[in-house]
């Protein structure tokens, strides 16, 4: 649609929401209560605003940056190392109490418990050596199923199966479990950190699975290379972290000091951090995992990850070293802006490029003369590419630690309206919201093109009429949430009612009769999107219908931009309203010496071999007068308007008639005057 159409639209829908809402203010005025005073002004402090923002602004960035500075307190000191050294010395020592702690615990627990307890340890140990043999088993089980499904879908399947397979031993211990727990109504230290030893089972061997069937087994090109290489420190990565998780929740089990506590908790993060470090150093391997996209912001990126791989690695776990010497604010804000929004750019990026395939090939199997089917393709393409754009933008401000501050430097006001302030953040959150309303309008509408219309019979001229009204409800949802969900006051429109209502009555009188006459068209289905029409000496095609004008197409590929009014107020041909076949007549004229029999069979032959004419009824010619140079004759053919062109035929069938006439030897004759001489006598 033309930029000034939409700009027609909205200020009519303007109108009518302000006729509408002054005639119900005026109506449900109060006396007496004072009414919000609605006006429309700039505010007279601007720049001093500006400036008191801005320094705003300056106080919190660096309140935030000293604040991230800041080094918490460890909860351990020297004097806890000395302890920690003399109980591991002591440890010997106290064989006998741990013996004696068992023994207890066993009395307590009574046979049958303990011999509970030791089926449920009997189980554990057959699920880690016999974990290889029930997946053979699964396998076979399950091959029937396997080999119905496509060739393509298979891997995938049997990693899949495999990964639950793995994680189904330590779910059946966790329920044999919770079974010994409820029969025994014992809850030991020990025995509550079993039951945390069974889940963190389940994790790695979720996690595990997952890492071996996605880097070892060939399922994706990127992990041909360097798979087997990251799965193994993959792998005792997960190990290190699961062993510092036991080890912290054991002490913690068997009530070790606090003090101890933090001192094994920084120990295992900062190993873990030293273990990362390790892991991501393998360069080529972790490079090697990234897609590869055919987008230039994402080369970019790319190009530039890889360019600075090892300072933004050794930074990270530079950050990472001081967040387990205390500075827990910085690490935790630097690390998760740097790798979450990372992360999350590559997981956009990967999810728009998958869908736009998915789109690209079902456009490709599409038939491509289908008009719906492209145009649901561009409008799916349109909202997938605006909401990869507004994220991504997101997205990479967060990452510069730029999206805080940039929103609080634009919130001030940059126009009053009544007594809600507009800033320009506002403005920008109206705009995103609107646009989303208006992309995904079109989807709507390209969608019920494509899929509903044809399924319930409904033609294309009640489909536009049903797309029109959806659309334009569409514009009207999307401007009045866009301006309820920033906050604004929507009476501060009535103050346009009046200027407004002066303006149509002064000088939009003709815009609003063709506004009108578009609605009369679209709704009326006289004359709708397809038809050929006649508009004085106009013929052509009706390529869309604003509310404004109407969109006209003639053959020779000139656009008629005719207003509504005119349409309703004229007598226009309508040549497909009904029927899109029309009759269109031949003068052919022959000598006297011709036969009007043998005229006729030529010229309902040529009629007949004519493709352009159409079958669905047949030619016929009618013997119109004796002329005064030759006899008359008047081919009748029907031809389809929509596909054939009235010029056309009549060029074809002239040259054809002509051919067979001549062959014939009848002879078509010219304007002929006989001059008789007269002698006079002398």
């Amino acid at each position: 649609m033309h930029p000034s159409h939409r700009l027609n639209i909205l200020v009519f829908i303007l109108i009518l929401f302000i006729g509408t809402g002054s005639a119900t203010a005026a109506d449900t005025r109060i006396p007496g209560q004072d009414q919000p005073e609605e006006t429309i002004a700039l505010p007279g402090d601007m720049d001093a605003a500006m400036l008191r923002e801005a320094r705003k602004v300056r106080a919190d960035l660096v309140q935030k940056t000293r604040s991230l500075f800041e080094r918490q307190p460890l909860e351990w000191d020297k004097q806890t190392l000395v302890d920690l050294n003399r109980w591991l010395l002591d440890l010997p020592a106290r064989v006998s109490q741990l013996t004696a702690y068992i023994i207890e615990h066993s009395r307590i627990l009574g046979f049958t418990g303990s011999l509970l307890v030791l089926v449920l340890l009997a189980v554990i140990l057959y699920g880690i050596f016999g974990q290889k043999k029930l997946i053979t088993a699964t396998e076979l089980k399950l091959a029937p199923i396997r080999e119905k499904l496509p060739q393509n879908v298979v891997p995938f399947f049997q990693s899949a199966l495999r990964i639950a397979v793995a994680a189904l031993i330590p779910l059946l211990l966790v329920g044999g479990y919770a079974l010994v727990l409820a029969l025994l109504k014992y809850t030991a230290p020990w025995l509550v950190f079993i039951g945390r030893l069974l889940w963190l089972w389940v994790l790695a061997a979720l996690m595990i699975g997952l890492l071996r069937e996605s880097l070892t087994r060939d399922l994706f090109d990127t992990t041909r290379l360097y798979g087997r290489r990251l799965f193994a420190l993959s792998r005792l990565t997960v190990w290190y972290i699961i062993a510092g998780l036991a080890i912290f929740w054991g002490a913690a089990a068997f009530q070790i000091r606090p003090d101890v506590l933090a001192l094994l908790k920084s120990i295992i993060a900062l190993s873990f951090v030293i273990v990362l470090l390790l892991l991501f150093l393998q360069k080529k391997a972790v490079m090697s995992l990234l897609p590869q996209l055919p987008y230039k912001s994402y080369q970019w990126f790319l190009n530039g990850f890889e360019r600075f791989y090892i300072p933004i690695m050794l930074f990270s776990f530079l950050i990472g070293f001081l967040w387990c010497a205390g500075y827990q604010m910085l690490g935790q804000t630097v690390l998760s802006k740097i790798w979450f929004s990372l992360g999350a750019y590559l997981l956009l990026m990967t999810i728009y490029h998958v869908l736009s395939g998915k789109l690209q090939s079902w456009s490709g199997k599409s038939d491509p003369a289908d008009e719906a089917a492209r145009l649901l393709v561009r409008s799916s393409k349109t909202i997938l590419l605006y909401a990869t754009i507004v994220t991504t933008a997101i997205i990479a401000l967060n990452m510069l630690g730029l999206l805080e501050p940039l929103q609080q430097i634009m919130s001030f006001p940059v126009l009053q309206l009544g007594k809600s302030p507009i800033s320009l953040w506002i403005i920008v959150k109206a705009g995103l919201i609107l646009m989303a309303f208006v992309f995904a309008a079109r989807l709507m509408q390209a969608y019920l093109d494509y899929k509903i219309y044809p399924t319930l019979g409904i033609d294309t001229g009640l489909g536009y009429a049903l797309n029109t009204f959806f659309k334009y409800l569409a514009y009207i949802i999307g401007v009045l949430i866009s301006l309820r969900v920033v906050g604004i006051d929507l009476r501060f429109l009535l103050v346009f009612a009046g200027a407004i209502g002066i303006g149509v009555g002064l000088g939009l009188q003709n815009m609003a009769a063709n506004i009108f006459a578009g609605f009369t068209i679209i709704f009326g289905q006289k004359i709708r999107k397809g038809d050929w029409i006649e508009v004085g000496q106009t013929l052509g095609v009706v390529i869309d219908i604003y509310v404004r004008a109407t969109n006209v197409r003639t053959r020779d590929d000139i656009e008629y931009l005719v207003p509504n009014a005119d349409l309703v107020n004229n007598t226009i041909v309508n040549y497909s309203l009904s029927s899109s076949l029309t009759r269109i007549s031949l003068p052919v004229g022959v000598s006297y010496n011709a036969d009007p029999r043998q005229v006729e069979k030529i010229l309902l032959a040529v009629a007949e071999r004519e493709p352009l004419i159409s079958s669905r009824k047949e030619p016929a010619l009618r013997f119109v007068e004796y002329a005064d140079n030759s006899i008359n004759f008047e081919l009748l053919v029907w031809i389809d308007i929509r596909e054939v062109a009235r010029r056309r035929v009549r060029s074809n069938l002239y040259f054809a008639i002509f051919d067979e006439l001549k062959a014939a030897g009848i002879e078509i004759p010219y304007p002929q005057r006989d001059v008789h001489i007269r002698t006079q006598p002398a």
